[in-house]
């Protein structure tokens, strides 16, 4: 079973998240804030991070940058969840090192396939 941690400071969000993940046979590993979230990196060593990049303490986009510079977590895949679209903030994600890119609100299949995809589960032909 793949394990997921999830950085996000929305508690609906989080929620609504983690269930469907669960649903889906993942292991789901919460974090509220940046600064949380690289610890957990570093203490659960997860298989994939969806990373929220509007969070206190310390930003998505920061606490990329910390996991990717660090070697024991740099190969951890890493999906930015934002509510910002604009083709500047998925450049910015990318730049910070993150692997993918997703808009909230989430599109549970679009972002269902890209987490099959960078744990190598196939082509990413999501089921709901």
């Amino acid at each position: 079973m793949a394990k997921i941690l999830l950085v996000e400071d929305n508690e609906l969000n989080r929620d609504m998240l983690s269930r469907r993940l669960q649903r889906k046979g993942f292991e789901v590993i919460m974090a509220v804030d940046g600064e949380q979230g690289v610890s957990a990196a570093r203490s659960e060593a997860p298989d994939l991070i969806l990373m929220d990049m509007s969070l206190p303490i310390l930003d998505g986009w920061a606490a990329t940058r910390t996991l990717k510079a660090d070697e024991a977590t740099k190969a951890i895949p890493v999906i930015a969840l934002t509510a910002h679209a604009m083709t500047s903030d998925r450049e910015k994600a990318l730049e910070a090192g993150c692997d993918d890119f997703d808009t909230k609100p989430v599109e549970w299949l679009r972002l269902l396939g890209k987490i099959e995809q960078h744990l190598g589960f196939g082509g990413g032909e999501a089921q709901a």
